[in-house]
C-alpha cells in the first residue's frame, strides 16, 4: 500500500510534464521565397518561417511595409543570401534584428559561389575556376591565410584578389565582401543542399529539443534536392548547345551546374535597364548566334525582352528564378528549379 501511494503522486507528475506544451520554434525570417522555402523543409513539423519579400517583389530594391519590419523586429534568426541580393535589408537587419542570429548564406560552408562573368554575361568557360568553396568556420573566417605566399597558385603566381589581411574582407559589422561575386545561389540545388545543412546546424543550435527534427528534415530534403538535379539534368540534356538569351544575368549557377550556357542576356541587372544602344548590340546578337529563345521575367518589363527579340526569329517565354506564381513552403524551391528546366527545354525544343 506504501509502495503504490508512493508511486501515485510521481507517475500524477510525469503526466502533467508530458502534458505541457512544446517550446516554441524559434521566430525565422527569410527575405525571397526560394531560401523561404528551404527554411519551410527543415522546420516541417516544428514551426513555419516568416518570409520579407512578397512573391513578385525585385530583391535588389525593396521599401518594406509596417508587418513585414514587425517580422524582422520579432526575429530569433535571420536567413538571407547576402548584401550583394538584397543592399537595402543590411541595415534593416543591424537596426531592427540587433539581438536576432544574422545568417548570410552566401557565407555558408559548401557554398560554391560564382564571379559574375564580363559585362554581365558570357565567359562560362572560366566557371570552374571562378568557384570558390567556402568551409567556413562559426565565426565565418576564410580558409584561406591573408599572407602573400598564400595567394600563390602552384605556378607561384598571386591571387589578383589578394588582401593585406582578413579584416579587408569584411565591413564594419564583420560580413564578408562578396562584391564580385553573384548572389543568385540558391539556383544551383548543390547550393540548396548547403543552405538546408546550415539551416538546420543553426537552428539546433538555437533550438535544442528539436535539434534532431531540424537534422533529419535537411538530410531528406538534401536527398529530395539530389533527385531533382538528376530530372532537371534529363530535361536539359535534351536542348544543351542550343543558344538563348536571358533577360539579366541571374542564372550562371544553374548554367554551370547543368552545363547549359546563355549567349547573353538583355540586361546586366534587374537594377539597369538596357539602353538603345545595348539592345541593339542585343539583336545584333541574337541574330548572329541565332538564338531560339529570350526569356522575360515575372519581376521585369517584359517590354525590354520583347524589344529585344524583335526581328531576330527569337521566341519568347519565361523563366521565374524566384517563384512568383508558386505557393509558398516546402514545394516552392524544387518547383521553381524544375520550372527553370522545363521552361527551357519547352522553348529551346519548339514546344
Amino acid at each position: 500500500m506504501k509502495r503504490r501511494l508512493f508511486r501515485l503522486p510521481l507517475f500524477a507528475a510525469l503526466a502533467s510534464l508530458a502534458a505541457l506544451p512544446a517550446a516554441a520554434a524559434p521566430m525565422v525570417v527569410t527575405d525571397i521565397p526560394p531560401v523561404h522555402s528551404l527554411a519551410a523543409r527543415v522546420m516541417q513539423g516544428v514551426g513555419e518561417p516568416a518570409s520579407i519579400l512578397p512573391p513578385g517583389a525585385t530583391p535588389h530594391g525593396y521599401s518594406m511595409r509596417p508587418s513585414e519590419a514587425a517580422r524582422l523586429q520579432a526575429a530569433d534568426i535571420v536567413f538571407w543570401v547576402g548584401e550583394g541580393l538584397t543592399p537595402w535589408l543590411e541595415d534593416a537587419v543591424e537596426s531592427l534584428a540587433a539581438d536576432a542570429v544574422s545568417v548570410e548564406l552566401m557565407e555558408a560552408p559548401g557554398v560554391a559561389l560564382l564571379e559574375f562573368g564580363e559585362e554581365g554575361h558570357g565567359d562560362h568557360d572560366d566557371d570552374h575556376d571562378r568557384m570558390e568553396k567556402h568551409a567556413h568556420e562559426d565565426d565565418h573566417k576564410e580558409e584561406h591565410a591573408h599572407k602573400d605566399d598564400d595567394h600563390k597558385d602552384e605556378h607561384g603566381h598571386k591571387d589578383e584578389h589578394a588582401h593585406k589581411d582578413e579584416d579587408d574582407h569584411k565591413d564594419e559589422h564583420g560580413h564578408e565582401h562578396h562584391g564580385d561575386m553573384d548572389p543568385h545561389i540558391w539556383l544551383d540545388p548543390a547550393n540548396g543542399k548547403a543552405m538546408l545543412a546550415e539551416m538546420a546546424a543553426r537552428l539546433a543550435a538555437l533550438d535544442p529539443a528539436n535539434a534532431d527534427a531540424y537534422r533529419a528534415n535537411a538530410a531528406a530534403g538534401a536527398a529530395e534536392l539530389g533527385a531533382l538535379a538528376a530530372r532537371v539534368e534529363a530535361l536539359v540534356a535534351l536542348v544543351r548547345g542550343k543558344a538563348f538569351f536571358t533577360a539579366h544575368d541571374a542564372y550562371r549557377y544553374f548554367e554551370h551546374r547543368f552545363e547549359i550556357e546563355s549567349a547573353g542576356s538583355v540586361a546586366l541587372s534587374d537594377a539597369t535597364p538596357p539602353g538603345p544602344a545595348r539592345l541593339d548590340r542585343i539583336r545584333s546578337e541574337m541574330r548572329e548566334h541565332g538564338a531560339l529563345c529570350v526569356f522575360i521575367e515575372p519581376q521585369l518589363d517584359p517590354k525590354l525582352a520583347r524589344t529585344a527579340a524583335e526581328g531576330s526569329g527569337a521566341r519568347v517565354a519565361v523563366l521565374d528564378p524566384l517563384g512568383a506564381d508558386l505557393e509558398a513552403g516546402p514545394g516552392l524551391y524544387p518547383a521553381l528549379i524544375e520550372n527553370l528546366a522545363r521552361s527551357l527545354a519547352d522553348c529551346l525544343a519548339g514546344s
